[in-house]
């Protein structure tokens, strides 16, 4: 299935959330410590092929997710204002395991990144608020005229809205901040870990 989305900067998460249940958002799953590690060959035959293996613990779930370009994509004519992936998603029993048997079969751990996430839903699409290390974020996903509108109910400026992922995100603050963590990790990057914030 595509995925359709985009990112934003989150300067107040009670400001935000106090907007969206007037808007017809249910809360999905309160805040939630989620961890992702990605995963590659040594020779990131994945990366070069714009590929991601993530295995991912949300709380007590396991999910692994394969993402890739979609077939038929025109880099010359998409839409670059929007984030476009094929996404293809399960959960796992056991994660560890997983993890066993892709590093027995060529597949070792490349970048971790964790966050707090919160996700709200409206009907099908979703909007999600992640807490990370290196700042706060929004991310809506759903049909490009419901993506355009509900940024505009919230007030959202589209020229502040990224596509970027949160690897390409780190290596951005990487290059400003001259850190040398190398993952996107409260460990590495020794900032405080977020206290619980209210709920709407």
């Amino acid at each position: 299935m595509a995925e359709i989305e985009l990112k934003f900067p989150v300067a107040d998460i009670d400001a935000l959330q106090s907007k969206l249940p007037a808007l017809g958002f249910q809360l999905v799953t309160a805040r939630t410590f989620e961890s992702n590690t990605l995963y590659d060959t040594a020779d990131r035959r994945l990366r070069d092929s714009h590929q991601i293996l993530r295995l991912r613990q949300y709380g007590e779930l396991w999910t692994v997710t394969h993402k890739r370009h979609p077939d038929d994509e025109d880099p010359a004519g998409a839409d670059i204002r929007y984030k476009v992936r094929v996404e293809t998603e399960t959960t796992v029993a056991d994660g560890p395991a997983l993890a066993e048997i892709f590093k027995r079969i060529g597949y070792a751990p490349m970048f971790r990144y964790d966050k707090f996430r919160t996700e709200w839903a409206q009907n099908d699409a979703h909007l999600v608020i992640d807490e990370t290390p290196i700042g706060i974020f929004a991310e809506v996903e759903g049909p490009i005229e419901w993506i355009d509108r509900t940024l505009v109910l919230l007030g959202i400026d589209s020229a502040v809205c990224l596509t970027d992922s949160y690897g390409r995100l780190f290596l951005g603050w990487k290059e400003r901040t001259g850190s040398a963590a190398l993952n996107l990790t409260w460990d590495e990057i020794q900032v405080a870990v977020p206290v619980e914030t209210s709920k709407s």
